[in-house]
């Protein structure tokens, strides 16, 4: 049986959510290469905003006599933004033209990206990088709207072109600030992103592809009728809860990292931890080639391919990560396999109708992110207990128990698993 229910069957239907679908005479868009790398750019440079303000917390916090440590609050509030901007903003993706709301959201976060440079205290630095988070949602809107235009057969190249974009600006996002902000100050830093992000959306309004939104429905039927595809959809259910498991592997590792540098007998500091942001990179590399390998064999089997990877990171780790090169190799091999798995997940909540895209996007979003965070909990908690062995006890734990969902769920009976299994 399919992953994907049949389009005849409307997400209304399916949701209990009556809706009109928005008639559109135009000629279909096409997605151009040129197209492509539009919205991959735009899903880097917008998702650098969330990182910008990491590497300037202690500039921040010293403008303001902020405690290093209560500086980091800046960050928190910003993720904590984006979660929110992810469940309320992020749906709109299918009841509002894109070609408006892309922009409109660039040019709400120039505007909160200019009141942190501009503010007066702390408070209003971390009301504005609220808004910031919250405001963030354009690659969250661009990566649905590229895979809607994507032919089927090449739907994981395009989700993993685009994420590589992503994954590429949250590196430079991270660099970019350090550099700017050591050279001009952090108020500098967050005028030109500001002014960024006006220009950005300007070139948008011009090139975005002139579509309908999938459907017509009202704000609160469109947040009502997320929990209903949550019930209905089983692909959706299982890539949303393999995803938290893989975000909650590789954030234990992230958040005890620096930990298990400065411990013996490595004895390395906080530069060093920062190099492996670096190492970063190996998922931006891996993204286009498991979203080619989802489209040659499917999205479930590479995201088993992308277990193992990581279960081989953890091993790794394990055995040889009081070593330097011992421990950077299982970082790249981590990544490699999360952003792999990433992909993969996107693809086959993607192959469900594009009348959903978005919210479907948003349910997975947010298991993703609440996957990370208990992640952070564990891992920060397994090094209290057992220091670098507890943090791969928890990581090996998570993978596999991401192992036995898809075991699990390829080997259930069809009118168990319908829409779980592949072709």
């Amino acid at each position: 049986m399919s992953e994907s229910f049949t389009h005849e069957r409307s997400i209304a239907e399916l949701s209990g959510m009556p809706h009109l679908r928005t008639a559109d005479h135009r000629a279909p868009v096409t997605l151009t290469p040129s197209l492509l790398w539009l919205f991959t750019v735009t899903a880097g440079v917008a998702v650098a905003n969330l990182t910008f303000n990491q590497p300037l917390l202690p500039e921040i916090g010293r403008t303001f006599g902020v405690a290093g440590g209560q500086a980091g609050i800046v960050a928190t509030v910003t993720q904590m933004g984006y979660a929110a901007g992810l469940l309320f903003l992020a749906p709109l993706g299918d009841v509002v033209k894109r070609r408006r709301l892309i922009p409109a959201t660039l040019v709400a976060v120039a505007i909160s990206l200019g009141a942190v440079a501009s503010a007066s205290s702390f408070a209003i630095v971390c009301i504005a990088s609220f808004v910031v988070g919250l405001t963030t949602i354009a690659p969250q809107l661009v990566i649905p709207f590229a895979a809607g235009l994507s032919e089927p057969a090449n739907r994981g190249r395009v989700v993993g072109h685009v994420m590589s974009g992503l994954l590429v600006g949250v590196l430079g996002g991270r660099v970019l600030s350090g550099f700017v902000g050591q050279l001009a100050g952090w108020r500098v830093m967050f005028g030109l992103a500001s002014l960024l992000a006006l220009g950005l959306a300007a070139v948008l309004a011009i090139l975005l592809p002139r579509t309908a939104p999938p459907v017509t429905m009202t704000y609160t039927a469109l947040l009502r009728s997320i929990w209903p595809l949550v019930r209905t959809q089983p692909v959706l259910r299982e890539a949303a809860l393999l995803g938290a498991l893989f975000f909650a592997s590789f954030s234990a590792l992230w958040t005890t990292l620096a930990f298990g540098l400065k411990a013996p007998p490595l004895h390395y500091g906080s530069t060093v931890a920062g190099l492996f942001g670096l190492l970063g990179i190996a998922g931006a590399l891996t993204a286009p080639v498991a979203g080619r390998f989802a489209d040659r064999s499917s999205p479930r089997r590479a995201v088993a391919a992308a277990t193992g990877l990581n279960a081989a990171a953890w091993l790794l780790m394990l055995a040889a990560g009081r070593t330097l090169v011992g421990l950077a190799a299982g970082v790249v091999l981590l990544d490699a396999g999360t952003q792999a798995a990433q992909v993969s997940n996107q693809s086959r909540i993607y192959a469900l109708p594009a009348d959903a895209h978005s919210r479907l996007n948003t349910v997975y979003m947010v298991a993703y992110f609440v996957g990370g965070s208990i992640g952070s909990v564990l891992g920060s908690v397994a090094w209290q207990a057992a220091r670098w062995v507890g943090v791969c006890g928890v990581g090996l734990g998570l993978i596999t128990m991401a192992g036995i969902v898809i075991a699990v769920g390829g080997r259930l009976p069809s009118h168990v698993a319908d829409g779980i299994k592949e072709l």
